[in-house]
């Protein structure tokens, strides 16, 4: 994929239509523009609900009393469900033609938003959000799918998806800005209560775009039951593990479930007629590197941005507002260096680019070392620079790099898993650094924020390392270097 010198996808121009269909131009023609419209911003809530969110968090513990374990439910409720049921959504998404799955998934997050919205306890959260998260999986796959569908030129769809992934990125540093904002003018609740303007937009754009063919596919529920266990029982191991005692009789069984559930999610897909994970997909490196480096990625950026949150709020006594503003100048980071990935991918082939773009976010990790009480806020602010960067710059060519490794039929199934493995990613370090980051009496402690940056930075290092043996490795044609490399698996 290469995109132009504006970085801008022409999404003015329709696809061919076959000759029944309205001509180009009329009212109620399908248009390209209208997808990708749809997909944009249907990423850009389900983003946005995860980091708006971490903002609310303080005044939702003060309106419905809950504690730290409570917190990183809330935010791990949504996370947990759009990671384990993507697998499937993706299927889903190819099955029952992606237009089709995303104007379920779009309505069924509407009215998850309105049941936050009204949650009396929160109990009550944590199930609206685990419906939310189930709706966002099923758009989150779907609206790639979409993009997929609607530019079948290969130059035109890499500008789409890097619109699309620019839209996500920012959506995720700007959504601690919004949440702020709201929960310090209009309370917690205006939050959720945000989404369902939107989502009734989203369904009103999507009448303008193509019908999606249908693929027969047979599900596999045996697969995703078994997934969600794995995934369900990993996460409650480490949340509660940290809070009521690894030798907890509940803790002691949630780590069987998920030492049980994960081969038999194995042993389930190798015997499907049509997994979920396709076990030749897993072979491709075109795939595997994305899954790696995405996990590590999501895992240093949304845990990060879940402990910037409270340490801004509890440690520094920052208001909503003032906090979610701290947030403003990694947005800027973001949106520049999203917009000047596919450029850069296109001059210099994606693999420096992604290779770059994780040693930048790696070194941001261990930067954000010396974060204090008194530390001065225009430090703090600098030191998010690199972290902003280094992800805004490996994502799209990550992203692209996937589109690229798999057939037109399987772009569904691979992008849910790739989006699985990130949320997956975002999921565990929210447990893991929720519970490093709680001191005595829930307090919000620094050495388990340093011991969290620790641990973000040295995985991050980590798939650097590995990123480069793998790319070290892999021989490409002189003719396709500009290109960058594909991932397909040599003959």
């Amino acid at each position: 994929m290469s995109s132009d010198e504006s970085g801008i996808p022409s999404v003015t121009t329709p696809r061919p239509v076959p000759a029944a269909a309205p001509a180009a131009g009329r009212a109620g023609a399908p248009s390209p523009s209208a997808a990708l419209i749809v997909s944009l911003l249907g990423f850009t809530v389900i983003t946005v609900d995860v980091s708006a969110v971490t903002l609310a968090l303080p005044a939702i513990r003060s309106s419905l009393h809950g504690g730290m374990a409570g917190l990183q439910w809330i935010v791990d409720a949504y996370t947990l469900m759009f990671a384990a049921l993507m697998l499937s959504a993706g299927a889903l998404a190819d099955r029952a033609g992606a237009r089709r799955a995303y104007t379920v998934g779009v309505a069924l997050f509407t009215l998850a938003s309105l049941g936050c919205a009204l949650a009396p306890g929160i109990g009550w959260l944590i199930g609206a959000r685990i419906a939310q998260g189930a709706a966002a999986a099923v758009m989150m796959p779907a609206s790639l799918a979409l993009l997929r569908q609607a530019y079948e030129d290969p130059a035109r769809r890499a500008r789409a998806l890097a619109l699309w992934t620019v839209g996500g990125s920012v959506a995720l540093a700007a959504g601690p800005v919004l949440g702020g904002l709201l929960t310090e003018t209009a309370g917690w609740r205006a939050v959720f209560l945000l989404n369902l303007p939107l989502g009734a937009v989203v369904l009103a754009l999507l009448t303008r775009t193509a019908p999606s063919p249908r693929r027969p596919r047979p599900l596999d529920p045996a697969g995703q039951v078994t997934a969600v266990l794995a995934l369900a029982a990993l996460t409650f191991a480490v949340i509660e593990g940290g809070h009521a005692g690894w030798s907890a009789p509940s803790v002691a069984g949630a780590s069987a479930v998920a030492v049980l559930a994960g081969p038999a999610f194995a042993a389930v897909e190798r015997r499907h007629p049509a997994p979920m994970v396709p076990p030749a997909m897993l072979r491709q490196r075109g795939v595997v590197l994305p899954l790696v480096i995405g996990f590590a990625a999501n895992a240093g950026f949304y845990g990060v941005v879940f402990l910037l949150g409270l340490y801004y709020q509890q440690l520094r006594g920052m208001p909503g507002t003032e906090a979610g503003l701290m947030f403003v100048p990694l947005a800027a980071v973001i949106t520049a260096a999203n917009l000047l990935s596919p450029r850069l991918a296109e001059r210099l082939g994606r693999r420096p680019v992604i290779l770059v773009g994780q040693a930048v976010l790696a070194v941001a990790m261990f930067a954000l070392l010396p974060l204090g009480e008194g530390t001065p806020m225009w430090r703090v602010v600098f030191l998010l620079v690199p972290m902003g960067l280094g992800g805004a710059l490996a994502m799209p060519a990550l992203t692209a790099l996937l589109m690229d490794a798999v057939p037109a039929h399987r772009a569904g199934t691979a992008s849910g898993l790739f989006n699985a493995v990130r949320q997956t990613g975002g999921a565990l370090s929210v447990a893991v650094f929720g519970t490093l980051v709680a001191g005595p009496g829930d307090t919000f402690s620094l050495p388990g924020l340093r011991a969290s940056l620790v641990v973000a930075g040295t995985a991050l290092c980590a798939t650097t390392l590995l990123t480069a043996w793998v790319f070290a490795r892999e021989r490409v044609p002189a003719a396709s270097r500009r290109a960058g490399w594909t991932g397909r698996p040599r003959d």
